[in-house]
């Protein structure tokens, strides 16, 4: 019979309620991959999901047979080929609308105020999905519309993300969100926070803008939560904030 650890590993503290031990062990042995460690020996996998190296190493065999790890030569681990199988059916099926529109949905069911996502097109910023405010005072801007870079929320974390210098966009990278009133129009405030792609790249801003004399400072909490579930859904991690 295998050890049973007195000490919880990282899978049974995080645990799906009603789900198999033994699944979510190996999906944490596949979570420990990343772009940073993409090859991983017996020992560090072990230490990283604080399992024993036997658990871990049967762990391994199933994922192996699986072909979701693969074991080189040196012995030690990386992804395998089925993750890429998968990777192409998920891409396949995939609609950025899809993931996208309920995170605005959620955000302005937060908030009441007006949700939109923005990606760079050219020298401007195109609003490509928005959810609007159900208040009847609102900033009218269209799925579609195109704005400047240099002015309002959205256009100003995109800025900072293409390497912009200057003050503003060193605090927008260091805090990872941005704040301003009256910026593009002045009777409009928004607030906006970076969504980053799988491979760490900007992919756009959520933002939320609202009537200047509805402001509200603390909504740029849940305008970086839904930024970073959003990232987290789309398959991205979110990265450190910059030191510059």
């Amino acid at each position: 019979m295998p050890r049973k650890s007195a000490t919880p590993s990282l899978a049974d503290r995080n645990a799906a309620e009603g789900g198999v031990a033994a699944v979510d062990r190996a999906l944490s042995v596949l979570g420990v991959f990343s772009a940073g460690t993409p090859v991983l020996g017996l020992a560090d996998i072990a230490a990283l999901t604080e399992m024993h190296k036997s658990t871990v190493l049967r762990l391994l065999a199933s994922l192996e047979h699986a072909h979701l790890v693969r074991r080189q030569a040196d012995g030690r681990y990386t992804l395998g080929a089925g993750i890429v199988r998968l990777h192409q059916i998920y891409a396949a099926s995939f609609s950025l609308e899809s993931v996208i529109m309920p995170a605005l949905r959620e955000l302005v069911a937060a908030t009441q105020e007006s949700a939109a996502f923005h990606v760079r097109q050219g020298k401007h910023r195109l609003c490509l999905h928005r959810v609007d405010s159900p208040r009847p005072v609102r900033d009218h801007i269209r799925p579609g519309d195109l704005l400047p870079l240099d002015r309002g929320a959205g256009g100003r974390i995109i800025t900072a993300y293409a390497g912009a210098r200057g003050a503003v966009y060193a605090r927008i990278r260091r805090e990872q969100v941005v704040v301003l009133v009256g910026d593009r129009i002045a009777e409009i405030a928004g607030i906006a926070a970076p969504v980053f792609n799988p491979d760490g790249e900007l992919l756009g801003a959520m933002t939320l803008t609202m009537p200047a004399d509805r402001f509200k400072a603390d909504y740029d909490k849940p305008v970086m939560r839904a930024a970073r579930k959003l990232t987290t859904m789309l398959g991205g991690d979110y990265p450190p904030p910059a030191q510059d």
